[in-house]
């Protein structure tokens, strides 16, 4: 399934909850995938100010990363769109990694907590869930949103401890869900050894996924305007 037939139905301002890197690049190659033949769509970035200080009490991980992206997504469209924007699109998304032990883990804060990841993770399978929300709002007033997330599954090579110890003094470790990232291929990747499902996913945005349920929505809405 390709967003390409699709792109010119697609509103006129396009959001970016978001400030990572990741995701940008990912989304911006999507949305303007050859430039020489078709219109390109204009991303805006706008990160979410929300606080992603949900509690994960009686949650799974996957369902947790969906309820931080639906609010960072809310938070954006309200702040910046409402009702005086006929014709927009948020899409927001969070990624967080699930320990063989089942629990959360998001962004180590010091060397310590970096550390203490890479030992859960060291030989083991753990699962990586991004949470994807995607708010869009017709050029007739029309509102629609939905939810989703996608797991995929990751192995980590057995780590030595000076292996631990050198990867968490870079600074690779400290704005990435569980302490790594599998595109530096000479940092976080070399740590991994298997993985089941969707590369991108673990990069940080489920780009099929994601086109997916883009089409769905853009369906549902023509829908709702034409009734």
């Amino acid at each position: 399934m390709s967003l390409l037939p699709h792109l010119h139905r697609l509103p006129s301002r396009v959001i970016l909850a978001s400030a990572s890197p990741r995701k940008r690049e990912l989304l911006s190659s999507l949305l303007s995938p050859l430039p020489a033949l078709v219109k390109g769509i204009n991303l805006e970035i706008i990160p979410s100010t929300f606080a992603e200080n949900l509690s994960k009490d009686g949650k799974t991980a996957a369902a947790y990363a969906r309820l931080t992206a639906s609010a960072k997504g809310k938070e954006v469209f309200d702040r910046c769109c409402g009702e005086k924007d006929k014709a927009v699109l948020v899409i927001s998304a969070d990624t967080v990694v699930e320990s063989p032990a089942g629990d959360v883990l998001e962004k180590p804060s010091n060397k310590q907590h970096a550390t203490s990841m890479m030992q859960q993770l060291s030989g083991e399978w753990h699962a990586v869930h991004t949470g994807v929300c995607l708010m869009l709002q017709s050029s007739s007033g029309n509102m629609i949103e939905t939810t989703f997330s996608t797991t995929t599954k990751v192995r980590f090579a057995q780590l030595s401890p000076e292996v631990i110890d050198a990867y968490t003094d870079t600074v690779e470790p400290y704005d990435k869900a569980g302490g790594y990232g599998i595109q530096t291929a000479g940092l976080g990747g070399s740590l991994v050894e298997e993985i089941s499902g969707c590369y991108f996913n673990v990069v940080g945005f489920p780009i099929r996924s994601f086109v997916q349920a883009l089409i769905e929505l853009l369906d549902k809405v023509k829908d709702k305007d034409d009734s």
